[in-house]
């Protein structure tokens, strides 16, 4: 190792090997949120299809399926595990009977809430324990990887 990369603080960022460090420690930082569910069968997947329909509304399977970057049938089971849960129901689509739309349920709408809730404020409160410079810098680089992940 030379003596400039070795006089680097530890966890410094370097271009060199920069999208290994943003993968890795968005992957962190999730599997972190992942630890704020609440207690119950639910897994990620399953929460993350509950939140986004109580974020966006009804959504057909295809629609899921797309958002999540999974097949349908890895969506269905999803969807199963939340109706069999009385999270979510199935309805018909007023604009094509063919197809049916997901909804969360009132008692679904309570578990999003509680959960982004939840992960909010373990969130919150590690940022606010930051200088507001550092702050500041959450706020640029957020906005950075909204455009990266956007594109």
């Amino acid at each position: 190792m030379d003596a400039e990369a070795s006089a680097e603080p530890r966890g410094a960022l370097t271009v060199p090997g920069l999208g290994a460090q943003v993968r890795s420690t968005v992957g962190r930082l999730y599997r972190r949120f992942r630890s704020e569910r609440p207690e119950g069968g639910l897994g990620d997947a399953a929460l993350d299809v509950l939140n986004w329909l109580h974020k966006t509304g009804p959504q057909t399977l295809t629609e899921l399926s797309e958002v999540a970057q999974v097949t349908p049938a890895s969506m269905s089971q999803s969807v199963n595990r939340l109706t069999s849960a009385g999270y979510v129901v199935r309805t018909p689509d007023p604009g094509d009977r063919r197809k049916v739309l997901f909804r969360t349920t009132p008692e679904g709408a309570r578990l999003a809430e509680t959960t982004r809730a939840r992960r909010d404020a373990w969130l919150e409160g590690r940022l606010g324990a930051l200088s507001p410079e550092d702050q500041q810098v959450v706020a640029r680089a957020c906005a950075i990887l909204a455009t990266i992940s956007d594109s």
